[in-house]
């Protein structure tokens, strides 16, 4: 996992580095379809009555896409999603919102974002066990143009689920908080 965040590391500053210049040339403008992807690292806590807790580190990943109502605020659907494999075991957290995308200042790249919708645990080890509920989504991030059309975007963000029951455990809830960098097309 150093190896991801020295590399998410390492393209955040190349692609802040070029960014004034960059900016100049390609400035923020945001009408029509629009569509992102990234990957990144994240956190995940997940819990239970009766069973602690735990918490661990895997890869994080997201899609968004939507359309523009004005130059401030974007709507769309947001797929967030976390997993980790070790030792036969694989875990997947995911959540599935409809978001809202808002841009407080509409010269820059700056936006924060939420959304709501449904959570998923996956779990597999030989067997496998799904579980559904309700989740939510937070984030922020700040679309660095390279482009006309073109945006590096680093990312963080918030994702939580409750409301499953896998395996019959009871109140179960998990949270990500991630970090990650991706490719915005508007």
């Amino acid at each position: 996992m150093r190896a991801v965040t020295r590399c998410l590391a390492i393209l955040g500053v190349l692609a802040l580095g070029g960014a004034h210049q960059v900016a100049a040339q390609h400035p923020q403008t945001r009408e029509g379809f629009w569509i992102g992807f990234g990957f990144g690292y994240g956190s995940r806590h997940e819990s239970c009555d009766g069973c602690g807790s735990a918490t661990d580190g895997g890869v994080s990943s997201f899609l968004k896409l939507g359309g523009t109502l004005s130059k401030s605020v974007l709507l769309g659907g947001s797929v967030n999603a976390w997993t980790k494999s070790q030792s036969g075991l694989t875990e997947r957290l995911g959540n599935v919102t409809a978001s809202l995308f808002y841009y407080p200042a509409p010269a820059s790249g700056f936006f924060l974002t939420g959304g709501l919708g449904l959570s998923n645990y996956h779990v597999s080890d030989g067997g496998s066990e799904n579980s559904s509920g309700w989740g939510f989504t937070l984030g922020a991030g700040y679309d660095v143009r390279v482009g006309k059309n073109v945006s590096l975007t680093p990312v963080t963000n918030f994702a939580y689920g409750g409301g499953m029951s896998p395996a019959g455990l009871t109140g179960w809830k998990q949270s990500v908080i991630d970090f990650g960098l991706g490719v915005t097309f508007h």
